[in-house]
């Protein structure tokens, strides 16, 4: 029986899977967790082969054979020689975006109703990374605003610690008035400004 190794590519706009049996090496293109392919180049001492659309497969016989033409690979044989390895892969990361009232630690009331729902993203992760960044709109001083976000940022910990998350594994900072979902001129409130981004890894 011939060995199979398979390798895995993660890159932010595309999943690639690489599977080696004896000489022969496939490889394929995937969309990640959010749909989107990028394009990748395939290549070895005899040449090179560009693949930029999902589902597209080269095999490479041997190192002195140039990679082969991209051809399209369907769901059934993308299953039959990675269907181990997609099944490995982690859950991609979940965001949760928390609202506050103005110039306040207070969530809005659909935000403390949301923040009920990370605990079971967490388990179904089994969760060993969850960073919670505080984030303020504009009105007030850069100073005032840093520390208003890292107020919010460490109450949503504590709310999460006293929903059953492990405090360990939560990593808290504050962003201020930087990094706005929408960018605004100084003194102008935002409500969606006024935040906490909770990331589940």
């Amino acid at each position: 029986m011939r060995s199979i190794s398979i390798a895995l590519f993660l890159a932010p706009a595309f999943l690639l899977l690489a599977s080696c049996a004896g000489e022969r090496n496939l490889v394929v293109l995937l969309p990640d967790s959010e749909g989107k392919t990028g394009s990748i180049v395939v290549s070895n001492q005899a040449g090179s082969q560009l693949i930029s659309v999902q589902k597209q497969a080269t095999v490479i016989s041997s190192a002195t054979t140039a990679p082969s033409p991209p051809a399209a690979m369907d769901d059934e044989a993308v299953r039959k020689n990675f269907g181990a390895a997609l099944d490995a892969l982690p859950l991609p990361p979940i965001h949760f975006i928390l609202y506050f009232k103005t110039d306040s630690t207070e969530l809005t009331d659909e935000s403390r109703r949301l923040l009920a729902t990370v605990l079971p993203a967490t388990v179904d992760r089994k969760s060993t990374d969850v960073s919670v960044v505080g984030h303020t709109d504009r009105v007030g001083t850069r100073e005032y605003n840093y520390n208003l976000g890292l107020e919010r940022a460490l109450l949503v910990r504590k709310m999460l610690v006293y929903l059953g998350i492990e405090e360990g594994l939560i990593e808290v900072a504050s962003h201020g008035e930087d990094n706005p979902l929408v960018k605004t001129a100084d003194e102008v409130q935002e409500p969606r400004n006024r935040r906490v981004e909770v990331v589940v890894r």
